[in-house]
């Protein structure tokens, strides 16, 4: 008995090693093999192979960071999504949309600080429509002519879509004549439409989300994608995610970007109604975390950034993924209320941010959202982290 289990042992190491072998020359593994690995490959295993691509994708030392600001529009949603905290019901006396005012005293702070970029998201909110956003996009353009608007994300564009009775494409060729730059990879949460009934019934299908991406990508609008992981899903389902992600992404016009990152992050469950009605808690360790974004880098090899959500995670753990697949630290997050409103309590300065990418012996880079260097600005405040 006991040398059966030592071959069957060894059978499964060839397994692993072959399937190894089989990421590094570029091959793309099934959600079968991306589930033999996430079972029975080593942490030290994924960590060096994750490695490896990501220095065939991302050659050298550098690691890359953004200043930018998150800004909501407003704060009013029906999706009703049963992890989101900062949502408010139509007509609630918490409700919001974002002034032009607020707008620019925001926008005027960010490019004190060195940033270029909103983030902007908001709900899906019943009464905004297309020429809210067409307007809303010309204005700060218009006023703002060097910003640029990494804006909204496939549940919104869908909701409009809906609203207006118009294709995806249609929503996108008004919006990006109106100043949208980029498309965020908000709302995928995990792309199998059972874990999206039960978490945010009323945003659009996994494939939904697919196809408003394909769309934007037709258009050349560079996007990002995400995962958010740790609460109903299944580990298949995270494996499908991923492919669906890097299938979309084979499908790409030779011209467009596609999906220039993938973030992927763990629930966060502080106050939320999975947690406070249906129990379910985020249990994914550090080591996980390391782990997924190690099989991110192996199973996404036709996506060039790998971003680690120090965020949700914290300093030292994203640290330990520039040496396991990640070649990007994300955002100081001048503004961010969604994520944290569920307990994610991590925060970063610009001196703060080089600091810690140092400290894993990278060399920091501050970019654009097309993934492109841009020097430091000569003059920049920092910000105050208000905790």
């Amino acid at each position: 008995m006991f040398i059966f289990d030592e071959i069957m042992s060894m059978l499964e190491d060839y397994a692993v090693i072959g399937l190894l072998e089989k990421a590094l020359n570029g091959g793309f593994l099934t959600v079968a093999e991306g589930k033999e690995l996430f079972y029975k490959a080593s942490t030290p295993q994924l960590m060096r192979v994750a490695h490896q691509m990501r220095l065939q994708r991302k050659p050298g030392n550098d690691v890359t960071w953004i200043i930018d600001r998150n800004v909501n529009t407003t704060n009013v949603c029906i999706a009703n999504c049963k992890f989101c905290n900062f949502y408010r019901i139509p007509d609630h006396a918490e409700s919001y949309i974002t002034t032009m005012e607020q707008y620019r005293i925001k926008i005027e702070e960010l490019f004190r600080y060195g940033g270029d970029q909103l983030l902007l998201q908001g709900g899906h909110h019943p009464n905004l429509g297309l020429s809210y956003y067409v307007e809303l996009f010309s204005s700060l353009k218009r006023e703002f002519p060097t910003l640029k608007l990494h804006a909204l994300g496939p549940p919104e564009i869908a909701h409009i879509s809906k609203l207006e009775g118009l294709s995806h494409s249609q929503v996108l060729t008004e919006l990006k004549k109106s100043g949208l730059d980029s498309l965020p990879g908000a709302g995928a949460e995990i792309l199998s439409d059972r874990v999206r009934r039960m978490i945010s019934k009323g945003k659009c299908s996994g494939r939904e989300w697919l196809d408003v991406m394909r769309a934007a990508h037709q258009l050349d609008i560079t996007t990002s994608a995400t995962m958010m992981f740790g609460h109903v899903e299944t580990i298949d389902e995270r494996f499908e995610h991923l492919v669906n992600l890097r299938d979309v992404q084979s499908e790409k016009p030779a011209s467009s970007k596609g999906f220039v990152a993938f973030i992927p992050w763990p629930f966060q469950d502080e106050g939320t109604l999975l947690r406070n009605v249906k129990g379910i808690r985020n249990h994914v360790s550090a080591e996980e975390y390391v782990r997924t974004i190690a099989l991110s880098r192996i199973m996404l090899p036709n996506i060039e950034n790998i971003q680690a959500s120090w965020l949700t995670v914290g300093k030292q753990v994203a640290q330990v993924c520039l040496y396991s697949g990640a070649n990007d630290f994300g955002s100081i997050m001048i503004e961010e209320n969604v994520v944290s409103a569920a307990g994610a309590p991590h925060r970063f300065t610009s001196k703060g941010i080089q600091d810690a990418i140092a400290e894993a012996g990278f060399t920091p880079r501050l970019r654009n959202q097309q993934y492109e260097f841009r020097p430091l600005p000569q003059q920049m405040e920092e910000q105050i982290i208000n905790y």
